[in-house]
């Protein structure tokens, strides 16, 4: 199964960027030998999308065929790290091939296209800046994969 992150626009390099690519990386690693084969980052680029609206439709595009969708939302649900690597490893045992994270744009996602997910999922609360987001999701990405590897660095 392939895991990915999705996220309204693009990021030119800083710290941000090298903790995403870290924990992805880090995901793809410990991965691959529980059938969890990918962990990556989709960036769409939001030109010509003003709006969650027309944001949604950039990111359904980008979005891999077939997948289950986990939208990040503060309205979302609130899950442990275990839980939802339960989830997960249910969508791969159960066969699936992708399943993708979805961060907006900075008005947030389109309510129709939350909706249609599979999974609405909140980081708390509190309303994160885009990019600290992003590293949050790419952090639990490797997590989840740590959790179902059975190796220590999830300490529960």
């Amino acid at each position: 199964m392939r895991l990915s992150l999705v996220a309204i626009g693009r990021v030119r390099g800083g710290p941000e960027q090298e903790l995403v690519a870290d924990y992805l990386s880090r995901a793809e690693r410990t991965g691959r030998g529980i059938g969890l084969s990918s962990a990556k980052l989709i960036e769409v680029d939001p030109r010509g999308a003003t709006g969650p609206a027309a944001e949604a439709d950039a990111l359904a595009r980008a979005l891999p065929k077939g997948g289950r969708v986990i939208c990040l939302d503060e309205r979302g649900r609130a899950m442990t790290s275990p839980d939802l690597a339960r989830t997960i490893g249910e969508w791969r045992d159960s066969g699936l091939r992708d399943a993708a994270f979805v961060i907006g744009g900075a008005d947030g996602l389109d309510p129709g296209f939350v909706a249609r997910a599979e999974l609405t999922l909140s980081m708390g609360k509190l309303v994160w800046p885009h990019l600290l987001a992003r590293v949050m999701v790419a952090e639990q990405i490797y997590r989840v994969t740590s959790i179902l590897a059975g190796t220590p660095y999830h300490r529960a």
